[in-house]
């Protein structure tokens, strides 16, 4: 249950620091916790309290990440608080942020991506098509999974080399288009506008669906490569829309590309960010010496 405090706290957060309903709604699951796990509420806790609830979410088995997620929630909400005079303390300002080790994205490899597409394209009619565009297009340009799906149908008509999509920030960037995803885009094009019933009107989303939106859903695309992994015969858990994203940047680095243009076509605003590509691809690089030179092998 969400509390009067809680409530205008996450209603200050979408006014007046523009917070995306994302947002909003991971801080309110990290307060819920907070308030259900402490036995005097968020308002009336002390620094213990807190500091014992803080400590508790690492023997419940949660992330670095997101325990670094709930201690920016729950400090974000006792700053407002001591703004609005509902304390006169600050019981989270001793959380030590949890030291978070690199992950490094999962990938796909050049044979897996074409793996895919080859199980995509086996699938019967315009399912199959509209398949081979979404991995296509995602493969070929680092589109983030939202910008992917939210593509308007206007945007590819005239078989353009490249995309302008508007990402996190609202900034604007070009996404480039091979030739092997337009083909796939103009296959998918002439299914999707002849499964149109006669008169009603066109939608104006590249992919549509029967969803809220009006387009295909993340979850559904996820739902539709799980199924072609398995024909493919990879594991599912190492496949996602976002590990094309990652093999679209791993494989650009590995074939020599510069860091900064991955960069720019990834829409990371952080260069750091982009760094962690490196490794991966170095990794890659490391196992094929090892794989193939003729003085690493045993024996």
């Amino acid at each position: 249950m969400t509390t009067p405090q809680v409530e205008a706290f996450l209603e200050m957060m979408a006014v007046e620091r523009d917070a995306s309903p994302h947002t909003l709604s991971a801080y309110g699951r990290d307060l819920a916790d907070a308030e259900a796990a402490l036995p005097e509420g968020l308002l009336q806790a002390d620094e213990s309290a807190i500091e014992a609830w803080y400590v508790g979410l690492g023997a419940r088995g949660l992330s670095a990440a997101t325990q670094a997620r709930r201690r920016a929630s729950i400090r974000q909400f006792y700053r407002f608080a001591l703004g609005e005079g509902w304390r006169t303390d600050d019981p989270s300002r001793r959380l030590d942020a949890p030291k978070q080790g690199r992950s490094l994205p999962r990938t796909l490899s050049r044979d897996e991506i074409e793996g895919l597409l080859a199980a995509a394209a086996a699938r019967d009619g315009a399912g199959g098509l509209r398949l081979v565009a979404l991995v296509e297009l995602a493969y070929a340009s680092g589109l983030r999974v939202s910008e992917l799906l939210g593509l308007r149908v206007e945007a590819v008509r005239r078989d353009p080399a490249f995309l302008i999509v508007r990402g996190k920030g609202g900034k604007e960037r070009l996404a480039p288009l091979n030739a092997s995803a337009r083909d796939a885009v103009k296959t998918w094009l002439i299914a999707r506008d002849a499964a149109r019933p006669e008169k009603a009107p066109d939608s104006p989303w590249l992919f549509p669906s029967a969803s809220a939106k009006g387009h295909l859903t993340p979850r559904r695309f996820a739902q539709l490569l799980d199924q072609s992994a398995l024909d493919a015969g990879i594991d599912p858990a190492r496949v996602s829309p976002h590990v094309l994203r990652h093999a679209f940047a791993t494989h650009l680095l590995e074939g020599g590309a510069d860091l900064r243009v991955v960069q720019t076509l990834l829409g990371h605003a952080d260069i750091a960010t982009t760094q962690i590509y490196t490794h991966v691809a170095t990794d890659r690089l490391a196992q094929v010496v090892r794989d193939k030179h003729p003085l690493a092998k045993d024996g």
